[in-house]
């Protein structure tokens, strides 16, 4: 084969390039999303975290990785930087 370009794992890249362009995609509209509720809470003095709902999610998400066999230690991990990143944002938001 050589140098020969691999059409299969030329492939299979595509398909990850793809789901990388909608993850960057799905990103960018969850982040607008919790900018909005950033300033809504900044708004109505509601606090910038809330850990109760954190919690909720990070259960759902576990779960919902282990059925689509996806490490849920990656998941909360993933899930966590994210929400860590919001929370930031809401910070932001009502130090305004």
């Amino acid at each position: 084969m050589g140098n020969a370009p691999d059409a299969v794992l030329a492939g299979f890249r595509k398909s990850i390039d793809n789901i990388d362009a909608a993850l960057v995609h799905m990103l960018a509209e969850r982040f607008r999303i919790t900018k909005a509720v950033g300033e809504y809470k900044a708004t109505t003095a509601l606090p910038p975290a809330d850990p109760a709902r954190e919690s909720d999610q990070i259960a759902r998400l576990r779960k919902l990785a282990s059925e689509a066999d996806l490490d849920p230690e990656f998941s909360e991990k993933f899930l966590r930087f994210i929400i860590d990143e919001v929370i930031r944002h809401h910070e932001q938001a009502r130090d305004r």
